[in-house]
Parts: C-alpha cells; sequence; structure tokens
C-alpha cells in the first residue's frame, strides 16, 4: 500500500475557491464508500498551505480518486490557485497508531 503526501500554497484570493473544489472530491469520494481509499486534507495555520495525504489499498483504489470529475475540476486550474506548486512526497512509515 503507497502513501503520499501532497503540500502546496495556494493565493490567498483562491483560499475559499480551492476549500470548495476540495470538499467536492469528498462529496464524491464519501458516496462512492470504498474503505480502500484512504484521503485527508489539511490547511495550515498560514490559511494558505495544503497538505493532502493520501493511501490506497491498490491502484484500482488509486483509480477511485484520479478519476473522479469531482477530483479532475480541482486539478483542472491547481497551478493557476497556486502560488507554490504542489510537491508531491512517497510517505515510509515509520509507525503508527489508527492511522491508515
Amino acid at each position: 500500500m503507497g502513501r503520499v503526501m501532497v503540500t502546496y500554497k495556494v493565493k490567498p484570493e483562491c483560499v475559499s475557491d480551492n476549500e470548495e473544489l476540495v470538499r467536492a472530491v469528498y462529496a464524491e469520494l464519501n458516496a462512492l464508500g470504498d474503505p480502500g481509499v484512504h484521503y485527508a486534507t489539511f490547511k495550515l495555520q498560514d490559511g494558505v498551505t495544503f497538505v493532502h495525504i493520501a493511501s490506497f489499498d491498490g491502484p484500482d483504489k488509486q483509480a477511485l480518486l484520479t478519476g473522479s470529475a469531482a477530483f479532475k475540476a480541482f486539478q483542472a486550474d491547481l497551478k493557476a490557485r497556486c502560488d507554490e506548486p504542489p510537491n508531491p512526497q512517497p510517505l515510509e512509515e515509520i509507525g503508527s497508531v489508527n492511522f491508515v
């Protein structure tokens, strides 16, 4: 099971648009209800930095996210919303408690 963390900074005037697009992704994923998709998004204290953490129980599960209409809409103008572009980083787990 691979895990990735993606961080980026949006322009201050784009924060609410970005949040709305992210919420639409979650609405679509929640409607699917697939337990093999583990995905979370956080906004840091600076108010413009977003962190997405994703883990999938296989490549077919990852396609549920990347193939969704809401995720495609989120990505469509992401670079234009950003002051700092997305920086994906694979994660290697050292230890965890109840974290998938």
